[in-house]
């Protein structure tokens, strides 16, 4: 199911519910489509997320984490003018539209009650946030400025008079009852796909999927008046949920019968936090490390075309001994060969014998063509030696650039400044725009991630090659527990014990896995050591280490294994 305008209805009830006379007192944006306002109400601070992200724009209350820059943006500072410390007097919809309005009560330069209002236009890529003053309309800014040249019917640009976005000409059923088209469109159509389609559009705010949620209703009661009248309840009084079908999963405000049921929450907030966490997540990492992934795959493309040049080079150095041969055989029967001849056949004492045409150079003089020949093979001895090591270096960086890619992968948005400052120490990021003109900051490596095993054992996770390194060859100590996923790109690991205990070493084992490429395969090899006997080779590449003595242990890592053992770890800091 869409954010679609039933939905958004719902969330209206709920945010009005929890947030109606609270007090902004934190606005920030963390990321380049999204606010987050953290509004008090009710003794509770509650974090709002108003997101026009192009593939999951949307308004809810919100318990993930998140980081900001470490400048605020233009669009965050005119939040900030106009609504700290204001109040939130309610929080409306236009008709049963995918737009949702903030109506703020703040005060002016002299003092008076002025309404401020924050709009949030669910439209997919057209989906937007605007800040306009209440009594005149007038945008005051928009979190993506559109102009004529991008829009005829309307422009939203700070002093601009905001237009609402072009209104369907559909009924808005929380508001008309509309029975007779109800039962027109439901005896002809039978078929529910069908009747969902011309529910669509004969209603406003109904995605397709909410339409034949509505549709499966009607038909399955004989009574429609009742149907209507239960569907409409269910968008005032829901109950998220989260179901399959067709082998996908979605969410729902309410366990409909026709879907398999996976999980219900107590508030649709809740519901979207579960479902977003991991899908808006990749999207903001992706959307903030473009540059690192751009990269990273252009020095892997290097690598790899650079590791056919060697292995073609390689392959014409194979023939070495030859030369050697000939040139012997040449120093051997030197009386046989007159100058001006371009070859010869001669007998190859190392073949029996048997017969051997060597070319010669009709210029030179035998004996010269006999060094000509040595040359040529202490050369290729000499390029076997040198391409050998090339392409071991050249090996480390595809792994190192994969390596990278996978934590890219893996990580969270302020996980990116380790790789960023990585990319920059190693010299990658000499020939981008990343850094400001100016002095800038030493920029200090984030601390790896905590938890606490259900035995009570901190366990620290690295999520990239910087947290890694620091992590295994400086903070831990050596007599603790260190576990890599085996031969597998993934994060170093420490358990803060000289001598865990069998079930926490397992959990440390999962974790591992987890925070790994193999995040979801079953039995992932996990190797574990003590961390004396893990060590960095000379000259080797950010994360890189080699290591003895390990035992293995066999895991399948579970999500439900890392929240509980994190959440472990926020109990031990309250206690």
């Amino acid at each position: 199911m869409s954010f679609d305008g039933f939905f958004t209805h719902a969330m209206v009830n709920e945010l009005n519910t929890k947030l109606a006379t609270g007090r902004v007192s934190k606005i920030n944006q963390p990321y380049e489509n999204e606010i987050i306002i953290t509004i008090r109400a009710n003794g509770n601070n509650y974090p709002l997320l108003l997101s026009a992200n192009p593939s999951y724009a949307r308004v809810q209350i919100t318990n993930i984490s998140y980081s900001n820059p470490e400048k605020p943006t233009n669009f965050n500072m005119t939040l900030r003018k106009y609504l700290n410390g204001a109040i939130l007097n309610k929080v409306s919809q236009l008709d049963n539209d995918r737009v949702l309005k903030l109506h703020f009560l703040t005060r002016n330069e002299l003092g008076d009650l002025q309404e401020t209002v924050l709009i949030t236009e669910i439209m997919a890529r057209h989906s937007n946030i605007i800040l306009i003053n209440g009594h005149d309309l007038n945008v005051i800014d928009a979190v993506k400025r559109i102009g004529s040249d991008k829009n005829r019917y309307r422009t939203l640009l700070p002093g601009d008079t905001y237009i609402n976005p072009p209104k369907q000409d559909t009924i808005n059923l929380f508001e008309h009852n509309s029975i007779e088209l109800l039962q027109s469109l439901n005896s002809q159509f039978p078929n529910a796909e069908v009747l969902a389609s011309n529910l669509q559009k004969s209603f406003q705010g109904l995605s397709y999927a909410t339409a034949l949620c509505m549709a499966n209703l009607m038909h399955e009661n004989n009574n429609l008046s009742d149907s209507i009248d239960k569907f409409i309840k269910i968008y005032n009084n829901p109950r998220p949920t989260i179901f399959e079908k067709d082998s996908r999963t979605d969410f729902t405000v309410y366990p409909f019968n026709f879907n398999n049921n996976v999980k219900e929450f107590n508030s649709l907030s809740e519901m979207l936090d579960f479902y977003y966490r991991d899908k808006a997540q990749r999207d903001r990492t992706k959307e903030q490390g473009n540059l690192l992934i751009k990269i990273a795959k252009n020095e892997l493309k290097k690598s790899r075309k650079k590791a056919k040049k060697l292995q073609k080079t390689l392959d014409e150095t194979k023939n070495a001994d030859e030369y050697r041969i000939k040139g012997e055989i040449l120093m051997t029967y030197l009386g046989k060969i007159k100058r001006g001849m371009k070859e010869i056949i001669l007998p190859n004492f190392y073949d029996n014998q048997n017969d051997i045409k060597i070319k010669l150079s009709n210029k030179i003089s035998p004996s010269e063509n006999a060094q000509k020949y040595f040359k040529r093979y202490q050369k290729d001895k000499n390029a076997v030696s040198y391409v050998n090591n090339q392409i071991k270096i050249n090996n480390q960086n595809i792994e190192y650039f994969d390596n990278i890619l996978s934590q890219i992968e893996l990580a969270k948005p302020e996980d990116l400044k380790d790789i960023k400052l990585e990319f920059k120490q190693e010299g990658y990021l000499k020939n981008h725009n990343y850094h400001n003109k100016g002095k800038h900051k030493k920029v200090k490596i984030s601390k790896p991630e905590s938890f606490i095993s259900d035995n009570g054992i901190e366990i620290q996770v690295g999520k990239n090659n910087l947290q890694n390194d620091k992590l295994t060859l400086k903070s831990a100590d050596k007599r603790e527990i260190w576990l890599h996923a085996q031969k597998i790109h993934g994060s170093h690991v420490i358990v803060k014990s000289f001598n865990p205990d069998e079930d926490t070493v397992a959990q440390a084992a999962k974790l591992t896995a987890y925070f790994s490429k193999a995040r979801d395969s079953a039995n992932v090899p996990v190797d574990y050591v003590q961390v004396k006997h893990v060590r960095k080779p000379n000259g080797a590449k950010p994360g890189m280490v080699i290591y003895d003595s390990q035992n293995t242990l066999y895991v399948t890592p579970t999500e439900e294994l890392v929240n509980k053992l994190r959440e472990n770890y926020k109990k031990s800091k309250l206690m």
